[in-house]
């Protein structure tokens, strides 16, 4: 029968007191990385939103439209609907890009600054 080995101890971290989180999230850094976030991620979500209720509003009320074929059996229906994956996978990869270059440095540093300060 085989020993088990403990897992490598970890050394306790010191987390921040509940003061200095409140005085973190009154902070000007952080009602910038927060405004950062807001202003990208939720004109996307309420466009998409729109885009997508779009799509279902066209499907049921303007069926002759949707039905309209713009070559072989490809109908106006399911260039939307494929449009809508692509609008989804767009918007991942361009959040991506925002978050690694605005966000994620800011919240780093923020990071940095209460850990350091435990």
């Amino acid at each position: 029968m085989a020993t088990e080995t403990p897992p490598p101890s970890k050394t306790p971290t010191r987390l921040p007191a509940t003061e200095a989180f409140v005085a973190e999230q009154e902070s000007a850094e952080f009602g910038e990385l927060r405004r950062s976030y807001r202003s990208f991620a939720f004109p996307l979500t309420v466009g998409f939103i729109a885009w997508y209720l779009l799509y279902v509003l066209l499907s049921n009320y303007a069926g002759d439209f949707m039905g309209t074929k713009l070559f072989g059996n490809v109908n106006v229906a399911l260039v939307l609907g494929l449009a809508q994956f692509l609008t989804t996978f767009l918007i991942a990869w361009w959040y991506s890009r925002h978050a690694a270059a605005e966000l994620d440095p800011k919240a780093e540093a923020i990071k940095s600054r209460m850990e350091g300060g435990a």
